[in-house]
């Protein structure tokens, strides 16, 4: 019987804490440092990240975008050669990179993004990976119960296509909060609602290219009426940042189709 996989967690916050539960109840020696949060049940308390990572074969940060490059520094001293380091953050694809140079010989970098929120999920949230060790990460954590993805490319390459879905997913959100912000003080916020959801409902495989034509082709028209919406939305007392984004946006492609 193989010996468990030994795995470090920087950081144990809600994503780092779930999934390290998780790998402990699956079997894995997990050992864990967070200067604010005590471990979950099962794993095995270090005192900083350096001493968190010796005598791992696997390492997990999940701390944040702004920690990312921090925790891989003060973990240097104690990564060896052939280690995996993994960073779980929601970073640029250019953090990603520099973490690669940062490490150096010192561990093998992997860009791991997490494609959906971890509270529920925690282990199982799927995974996008790239980075040269991405088929050794792959192999270490899909017999826990992991869903891992691979991604050819370098590390920077998977939280890229996550951050571009994101312009799109948390755009979408962004633009129904502020028109239900401005339907609630219209008066209208059930229909508004209700509007939104079958719009939503009627997308199919088509939806993509008629919404990128249309945009292009009725771009004149369509940004004197997200000036009229973000002066609406003012007269509502609502602050129209997405609107005006649009609006912005809309000139833009306005103005590159117009010779004059």
């Amino acid at each position: 019987m193989s010996a468990p996989l030994t795995v470090a967690l920087l950081g144990l916050g809600e994503a780092g804490g779930e999934i390290a539960r998780d790998l402990a109840a699956a079997g894995a020696d997990v050992r864990g440092y967070d200067p604010k949060v005590a471990p979950p049940p099962g794993v095995d308390p270090r005192t900083d990240e350096a001493d968190a990572v010796r005598d791992a074969e696997l390492v997990l940060s999940a701390n944040s975008s702004h920690d990312a490059a921090v925790a891989l520094a003060n973990a240097l001293p104690g990564l060896r050669p052939g280690t995996v380091f993994a960073d779980l953050n929601t970073a640029s694809p250019g953090v990603k990179a520099g973490l690669v140079t940062t490490a150096g010989g010192a561990a093998d970098v992997v860009d791991v993004a997490l494609m959906s929120p971890v509270p529920g999920k925690g282990l199982r949230t799927p995974m996008l990976v790239s980075g040269p060790a991405s088929d050794r990460y792959a192999a270490m954590l899909t017999p826990l119960g992991a869903q891992v993805t691979v991604q050819p490319g370098p590390a920077g390459t998977a939280i890229s296509r996550k951050l571009l879905r994101s312009v799109f997913y948390k755009g979408l959100a962004a633009a129904v909060v502020e028109a239900l912000e401005g339907a609630r003080a219209a008066g209208c916020e059930d229909w508004l609602a209700g509007n939104v959801s079958a719009e939503l409902a009627g997308f199919d495989e088509h939806a993509i290219d008629r919404l990128v034509d249309s945009t292009h082709r009725h771009a004149r028209r369509r940004t004197d009426e997200m000036a009229a919406a973000a002066e609406q939305l003012r007269e509502l007392g609502v602050e129209p940042r997405v609107a005006t984004a649009a609006h912005d946006l809309l000139a833009a492609l306005r103005d590159q189709g117009d010779p004059a």
